[in-house]
């Protein structure tokens, strides 16, 4: 079998296409023959060392896959060789096969293709712990979500317009900012051209917004905290432009006893019931067509290298899928 294998962190060029054994299952794991993989930004935090591998270096990267089952370890009862399944969370999706914890997986349904489900889930289970447990969306509130155009972007505004509220995203250019509309935001803002905390300011009336999704970091500090309204939520997932300075929490109270909130889908989800419950959640919008995934870009799993270099060249929308 072959993988991607990150022996040293640094650029993209640190992607090596090799031979990988995956070995045998053991106990409560199963093996499975990756269809797709999930590219994601975390994936770049892991190559360049910003997060720290679980288990250092060398590392295969990637959180996100879909594929089939194709052997049992001892114990595994739920789970059968030939299922369709699908996960978000555990390290080493850069591969053609891989073993996995059992309890780690989710059974795809057939009406979701294999595809999809590979580009959706770290996606779209950090959309629904967002908009349904870290600030529960309802009818009449009024978000601005960052990264617009994104993977979680896309799928967060046709959700949380679906679930009654303003919806309002920022984007890096007009190209994305029509992918935007076209996904359930009510109102774009092109932060290379406007001041994006006038124009909330401006399409709020002055009162600013309920919450602000944040996986941007340096670059929307601490612009985001001056988007909310009094007693509002940031909530800070990501750090796409780089990690947020150390600040002084007095800022919250300066700006309208603000809430702050760093949260991870991998503790969102880390018991077993919560993550079938958001999988389930993120399977029925997508199994009724209130979210549609749209997968923009596919590369070979080979061609890791060119997919990593468009990400962070802000080349990619939406989902992208890697091919083994």
């Amino acid at each position: 079998m072959k993988a991607i294998v990150v022996s040293n962190h640094g650029g993209p060029d640190v992607l090596e296409w090799r031979d990988h054994e995956a070995g045998a299952p053991g106990a409560g794991q199963v093996r499975i023959r990756h269809e797709a993989v999930g590219l994601n930004f975390i994936d770049v935090y892991f190559r360049t060392g910003l997060y720290a591998a679980p288990n250092g270096l060398p590392l295969v990267p990637g959180n996100e896959g879909a594929g089939v089952v194709v052997a049992l370890g001892e114990g595994v009862s739920d789970l059968k060789e030939g299922d369709r399944v699908a996960y978000a969370g555990p390290i080493g999706a850069y591969a053609q096969e891989r073993v996995i914890a059992a309890d780690q997986l989710v059974k795809v349904p057939d009406a979701i293709d294999l595809d999809t489900a590979a580009g959706m889930m770290l996606k779209g289970m950090t959309a629904e712990y967002l908009l349904r447990r870290t600030h529960r969306v309802e009818a009449g509130d009024t978000i601005l979500f960052h990264a617009a155009a994104g993977g979680v972007g896309l799928i967060a505004g046709q959700w949380a317009k679906a679930l009654g509220a303003t919806v309002i995203g920022t984007v890096g250019s007009e190209e994305k900012a029509e992918l935007a509309r076209a996904n359930g935001y009510d109102h774009v803002i092109n932060y290379r051209t406007e001041d994006f905390v006038a124009r909330v300011k401006d399409i709020t009336g002055g009162k600013g917004v309920d919450v602000v999704y944040d996986s941007v970091g340096k670059d929307t500090f601490p612009g985001s905290l001056d988007c909310l309204r009094p007693r509002g939520l940031w909530a800070s997932f990501g750090q796409s432009s780089g990690p947020i300075e150390p600040f002084n929490i007095g800022i919250l109270a300066q700006k309208g006893s603000l809430f702050a909130t760093r949260p991870t889908l991998f503790v969102y989800n880390a018991r077993r019931a919560d993550l079938e419950q958001s999988a389930a959640a993120l399977f029925e919008v997508v199994a009724n067509g209130t979210v549609r995934i749209g997968i923009n870009q596919h590369y070979p799993l080979s061609d890791a290298a060119r997919a990593h270099t468009d990400l962070e060249g802000r080349k990619t929308t939406g989902v992208t899928v890697l091919k083994p």
